[in-house]
Formats: C-alpha cells, sequence, structure tokens
C-alpha cells in the first residue's frame, strides 16, 4: 500500500474563507482537498495530512511565530511518518505575504529545497510540487498580501521549472481552483472537492 504525504499550509488544513475577517472554522477531514483525494485513491493508499495554517516555505514568520518555517519541521514530519513512498507538498502561498518580500523566482528556489530535504530523509520516496492557485488582494487579507497578485501569477512557470530541475512532478492547481472571491486566500468547499478530484490521477502516477 503506497504511503502518500501531504504538506501544506491553511488550505491543506481545510482553513474556510474569513471574507469578514473573522475566524469561520475548518472543513472536516474527509471534505478537505485531500480527503477527496484519498477518497478517489481508495483503500490501496494511505495518505497522510501535515497542513499548518500560516506555513511557509523556509521562512520563519516575525508576526506569527518561527514554527510557521516549513523547512524547520519537514526532516522530523518526514522521520515521524516514515516509511514514505510519495511527497507531495503545497506551500508557496504564506511566502507571497508582503512582509517577506519573496518573488516567484525566490520561492520555487526555497521549494526546490525542500524536494532536497525529502529526497535525503526519505531516500526514494517520490515527490510532487502542487503550485497554488494565484492569491487575489481583496477583503481583509488585502493589505497583508499586496503585491500578490502579480506575484503569484508567476508562480507556475517557477515552480514548474523546479520540479523539473529536481526529477518531480508538477500540478498546477490554479488551472482547476481559485480562492475565494470575497477573500482572495482560501478555498470553499467546492474548490476543495474540485482540487481533490482533479489530483487523483496524477498521485496514481507517482505510485
Amino acid at each position: 500500500m503506497p504511503h502518500l504525504l501531504i504538506y501544506g499550509d491553511s488550505n491543506t488544513h481545510g482553513t474556510l474563507p474569513m471574507p469578514d475577517g473573522r475566524d469561520a472554522g475548518v472543513l472536516a477531514p474527509e471534505e478537505r482537498w485531500a480527503g477527496h483525494l484519498a477518497a478517489g485513491l481508495g483503500a490501496g493508499w494511505r495518505v497522510t495530512v501535515e497542513g499548518l495554517p500560516g506555513r511557509t516555505t523556509v521562512r520563519d514568520d516575525p508576526v506569527e511565530g518561527a514554527w510557521k518555517n516549513g523547512a524547520t519541521v519537514l526532516p522530523a514530519i518526514l522521520q515521524s511518518h516514515a516509511p514514505l513512498d510519495a511527497v507531495a507538498i503545497m506551500l508557496g502561498t504564506n511566502d507571497l505575504k508582503a512582509r517577506f518580500s519573496m518573488g516567484a523566482e525566490d520561492i520555487a528556489r526555497a521549494l526546490e529545497s525542500l524536494l532536497g530535504m525529502v529526497a535525503r530523509f526519505t531516500p526514494g520516496a517520490r515527490r510532487m510540487l502542487i503550485c497554488p492557485p494565484p492569491v487575489a488582494e481583496v477583503g481583509p487579507f488585502a493589505e497583508i498580501f499586496e503585491g500578490a497578485a502579480m506575484r503569484s501569477g508567476r508562480l507556475p512557470a517557477r515552480i514548474g521549472a523546479a520540479a523539473a530541475r529536481s526529477g518531480a512532478a508538477f500540478f498546477d492547481a490554479g488551472q482547476v481552483v481559485a480562492p475565494d472571491a470575497a477573500e482572495g486566500v482560501h478555498f470553499g468547499a467546492e474548490a476543495h472537492a474540485a482540487l481533490g478530484r482533479a489530483l487523483v490521477g496524477p498521485v496514481e502516477a507517482l505510485g
């Protein structure tokens, strides 16, 4: 039975859109995109989900905390869930926050370094980068993500190139889903379902 680890941020965690800025809770595990993916893969796969709201690729967050740094905890997570047959990473949205001043190429290179960690700590595991859809600068997070709309539009090409350099699979989530139109960052339930269904085939190809 192939064992897949999904490593992501709030959109993997299932955080619901907050158009008025107030916490709206989270989707049930089976309603999140990873849950839909697991259902589509069926009993022949084991799926482990590690989604942390605010998680970055390689940066400590001076506002939300150093533990948001995806590079800091990834080795421990890889080893705690071993053995792994495949690892899918969907990060990069939080790196677009204005406080980090990261461009698309910086984010892609950071993701490439995470792929290197996967190769080091789980040799032989197949790897996939999932590019998050573009951010919209609307709603309560518009100022936090100032300038992110333009930079996130460049992510698919940059992250796709990083995956190719590392010998990893690539999937552009922006071809399938978009964040909530009134909030600009988080996925609604329908987007979660659509993304999970769309990933079944690409993930099966990893196995």
